[in-house]
């Protein structure tokens, strides 16, 4: 299995909007592969500016936020690069796209790191923290998972969030839950109304 290191990419459109989206990036070698699927935004960015800006956070209310709809976040120039990167990023790196292989679903884009650069300490691991990424991957596949696993997550994530989560976490995974409990609500009104024209 690949090396994925879970980060957050700001990119930019051929009229300049900048987009926010969290992307767990793949190691191959000395270059990193970028493989959104089709349709996103954050393809569309990169086919067109060849070119992605890698935010390392920890900040669990970024993640859970891209994946609940809240995607206004601080953003800062860097020299040289026309894309801005996270106010809140530890570090950043600059990826340009080296090679394209393409795919109906999901192409991926060989890239090399052009430029880094660290902002502020990593101050050490926190479960809570772990727990809302998790959660915020789970949020992001909901369509493809059975309810009965679902809930076996949350209940087992849920578990260290309120052991160690301080005001942050506990914010980001109540965004996250909220989301969640709703997608569960449809699927049993959608089985309940299944159930009903079939009988």
């Amino acid at each position: 299995m690949p090396y994925i290191r879970e980060s957050v990419l700001t990119t930019k459109s051929a009229d300049g909007e900048v987009h926010i989206a969290p992307l767990g990036i793949i190691q191959d070698g000395e270059h990193w592969i970028v493989a959104p699927f089709r349709p996103s935004t954050t393809l569309e960015n990169i086919e067109a500016s060849r070119r992605a800006v890698v935010n390392y956070t920890d900040d669990a209310l970024i993640f859970a936020g891209c994946l609940t709809g809240r995607k206004d976040w601080p953003l800062t120039d860097i020299a040289g690069c026309d894309i801005p990167r996270l106010e809140a990023a530890l570090s950043h790196d600059v990826l340009d796209v080296v090679e394209v292989e393409e795919d109906e679903q999901r192409p991926r884009y060989r890239c090399k790191v052009v430029s880094s650069e660290t902002h502020a300490p990593f101050t050490g691991m926190n479960r809570a923290k772990a727990a809302v990424l998790e959660a915020a991957i789970l949020a992001s596949r909901l369509h493809m998972l059975p309810a009965e696993k679902i809930e076996d997550e949350i209940a087992y994530l849920k578990i260290a969030v309120d052991k160690t989560a301080g005001p942050a976490e506990h914010q980001a995974f109540a965004w996250l839950l909220e989301k969640i409990i709703e997608h569960l609500a449809r699927v049993e009104m959608e089985a309940v109304v299944e159930a009903d024209d079939s009988a």
